[in-house]
């Protein structure tokens, strides 16, 4: 486990912040490929982030972090509200693409059928 110091663990917080506001505008413009590329972006910085040793934060520094937690919370909640409904209408897709399938087969297999 690696150390961060205190300026490096803000500036860790300020870059995923930036990249969750990114990732807003893109899922608010329907950007799903560069939402995409986002993610991956922000995963790694998560990891890196979590694969650090804490490091001691001033009362100000901890205020600056905890901000930075509602931002990135806050993007997430945006980026949710323009996923989930897009996620939902592609399920249910698959999912009427899936019956119809059954549907072809079973009547594929009855006897006389086409």
């Amino acid at each position: 486990m690696s150390a961060m110091s205190s300026m490096d663990t803000l500036t860790a917080y300020q870059n995923i912040s930036n990249v969750t506001g990114e990732m807003a505008a893109a899922a608010r413009a329907g950007q799903w490929d560069r939402l995409t590329v986002l993610e991956r972006h922000y995963s790694a910085l998560v990891s890196r982030l979590a694969a650090a040793k804490p490091a001691r934060l001033t009362n100000d520094m901890l205020r600056q972090k905890i901000e930075l937690i509602h931002k990135i919370l806050a993007d997430d909640a945006e980026i949710r509200s323009y996923t989930e409904p897009w996620l939902d209408r592609v399920q249910s897709l698959l999912g009427n693409a899936g019956m119809e399938r059954r549907l072809r087969r079973a009547y594929d297999q009855e006897p006389g059928g086409a």
